[in-house]
């Protein structure tokens, strides 16, 4: 299980070391960081990429020139291997990034998903008229707490932290814009103890973690079984069935914090160092 998280506020790359860090992955990823025009949104998609090599190096030892990481149709990454590491019977993972971060989650059995927001004021239009922009997307219950959480300022916070914990659920199961968010309803005790609903019915085989990250930004993580997987990602799967003992173990697995890491520390030992000419 590991959970790695990048401030990318705090990486100012040259151009020749941007070129450098996107050299370490294979054509096909550095064109789906390129096609981004605007410098921020090239960072964002580069240090995702790199976190998903570095970890997928870290956790199987699988050298970055025999990695081979894929996305479903609905657009969730995962890695391709025949392998099976028993240690790892179900290895998969979950990238997010919004605002100053980016981060990467794995769990050894469980589905896993992530999701960052980054509170920001809307600015062309009032926060009630921001809300209500996304009223189709919850349940009347959680409606209801974002609308009487106190000040706008308290509402907007609120909304994020729905948001972030629904996002990261569908991220898990790996169904996309397909869900039906106004169907998955959180319920929780000041924020710890995080159950959901799911058209009205307690998922009780999942759990949830809602987290502060640096300054104005949250984090989530969902963990959960894998016969929840939607199809598509399910295939990439390994098992999806597991003795209930065994899944009761890595469901309550203690959740590690974050790591902080660097982009230098993304890049293999054995990736040559760009040369600076004056």
């Amino acid at each position: 299980m590991e959970r790695w998280v990048v401030d990318i506020s705090e990486w100012d790359p040259s151009p020749q070391d941007f070129s450098f860090a996107l050299s370490v992955l294979p054509p096909l990823e550095q064109s789906s960081v390129t096609r981004f025009v605007r410098v921020e949104d090239r960072k964002r998609a580069l240090v995702s990429r790199l976190l998903q090599y570095a970890l997928v190096y870290r956790v199987l030892a699988i050298p970055y020139d025999q990695i081979v990481i894929k996305r479903t149709l609905e657009g969730k990454p995962y890695l391709e291997c025949g392998e099976v590491f028993l240690d790892f019977p179900n290895f998969n993972f979950n990238v997010s990034h919004h605002g100053d971060y980016v981060a990467i989650a794995s769990e050894p059995l469980c589905l896993v998903g992530v999701d960052i927001v980054s509170i920001a004021i809307p600015q062309d239009e009032t926060v009630i008229e921001f809300l209500q922009s996304f009223s189709s997307y919850f349940s009347s219950f959680e409606w209801h707490n974002i609308f009487t959480a106190g000040t706008t300022d308290d509402m907007l916070i609120e909304f994020y932290r729905y948001w972030c914990l629904k996002e990261a659920f569908v991220k898990a199961i790996g169904s996309g814009l397909a869900f039906d968010l106004d169907k998955v309803e959180f319920r929780h005790s000041s924020w710890t103890n995080i159950s959901v609903n799911i058209e009205g019915k307690a998922m009780r085989e999942w759990r949830f973690w809602l987290l502060e990250l640096g300054k104005n930004h949250l984090v989530s993580i969902a963990r959960g079984h894998p016969r929840s997987a939607s199809a598509n990602y399910m295939r990439t799967l390994k098992q999806t069935e597991f003795d209930e003992n065994e899944y009761h173990a890595a469901l309550h697995l203690p959740n590690v914090g974050f790591v902080s890491r660097t982009v230098e520390q993304l890049i293999p030992v054995s990736h040559n160092a760009p040369v600076h000419h004056t």
